[in-house]
């Protein structure tokens, strides 16, 4: 039986807060965040320290919003020079661990370190040693057979901590594990599993897997797998994201391009927030737009050179309905990114969100 694999999660803690607090000491211990824009209620932050958090900020909370619940929080402008710089340093001190290095964002990356003698949660303790040396900043790690639960076990004991989950302990780690944590569960899908009154690990182990297909179709099959610990994908170097999209499936159909655009307001809120946790400086390429219709056929319409806006995916809503005005179930909004060689012209940065 092959050995389990030892795969460590690092991530770094409050990384552009924690940056700016560092380079100027008269903000420590203030509340500070990062992004967004305080002159305007279309600013979308996107972090900020724990100071800032003990208010209910949070990463990305509409700037007017954070302002309300911490009135005195100071919105610091990003850096993005000083972010890449820190991260290639932490970058170089993975590479001397390990060559398989998969990044999340400038502050996050799975390690697999399998191949090492010596057990991960030391590699783990001498990464987090080297980095708050190196940088003067701290970071969690997780460590664990796999991503999912190397993921999880990083936030466990946060801030400057870390955590692990052998494999002999997945079976009771698992049962009383929110279902909010597992890989892939949002909101929608944890509140439709407490509807279904499952709130814990250890009560969707309690459904079939042809239960779980028929509440969520082909993501039931990887709930089964996944609320006993089971993650089988690995740790994928120079691993690059091209897209990020978020849809919505409705109980009934969509008749007119205003009821698209009414629930495309929503969803652009949720994939502003995805935007904005995602912490990265890449530039968007494209705006594009899909739908699928009532006789289940797709479509989608994409373009470049658009401000990353509500109004730009209007935009295309409204062409797309008027090259085919049928009812719709399915409604998804989504950007590509710019090849990381490549920057496009009128390029915005990604953190300049348009909040409605």
């Amino acid at each position: 039986m092959d050995s389990p694999r030892q795969i460590i999660h690092l991530d770094m803690d409050c990384f552009y807060a924690a940056i700016e607090e560092r380079d100027r000491p008269e903000l420590r211990g203030e509340p500070i965040a990062v992004g967004g824009r305080s002159s305007s209620r279309r600013g979308v932050l996107t972090t900020c320290n724990y100071p800032a958090r003990a208010f209910g900020v949070h990463s990305a909370l509409p700037t007017y919003q954070a302002l309300q619940r911490c009135p005195h929080l100071i919105i610091l402008p990003v850096r993005f020079d000083a972010y890449r710089y820190e991260s290639s340093r932490i970058r170089a001190i993975f590479r001397d661990y390990t060559s398989t290095i998969e990044p999340l964002s400038l502050d996050e990356a799975y390690l697999d370190v399998s191949h090492h003698e010596i057990p991960a949660s030391r590699i783990a303790s001498e990464i987090r040693r080297r980095i708050r040396h190196t940088t003067g900043l701290s970071a969690s790690a997780g460590i664990a057979p796999n991503k999912m639960l190397a993921k999880i076990a990083s936030d466990w004991r946060k801030p400057n901590g870390q955590f692990e989950i052998a494999q002999d302990e997945i079976a009771n780690f698992m049962l009383g594990l929110p279902v909010s944590k597992i890989w892939g569960v949002g909101k929608k899908a944890a509140q439709r599993l407490a509807e279904n009154g499952i709130e814990t690990c250890g009560q969707l182990q309690q459904k079939t897997r042809r239960q779980l297909q028929q509440l969520f179709g082909k993501f039931g099959s990887e709930l089964y797998e996944l609320s006993r610990g089971i993650d089988d994908r690995p740790v994928v170097a120079n691993r690059i994201r091209k897209s990020m999209s978020c849809e919505r499936t409705f109980p009934t159909n969509l008749e007119t391009l205003e009821d698209r655009q009414q629930h495309a307001s929503e969803i652009y809120r949720e994939l502003s927030g995805d935007l904005a946790k995602l912490k990265s400086d890449r530039p968007i390429a494209k705006l594009f737009v899909k739908s699928k219709y009532a006789d289940f056929t797709r479509s989608s319409i994409e373009r470049s050179g658009m401000p990353f806006s509500l109004e730009s995916f209007q935009d295309l809503l409204a062409e797309a309905h008027q090259r085919r005005p049928d009812p719709i179930r399915l409604l998804g909004l989504g950007i590509r990114f710019a090849h990381p060689d490549k920057t496009p012209s009128q390029a915005p940065t990604q953190l300049e969100f348009d909040w409605r």
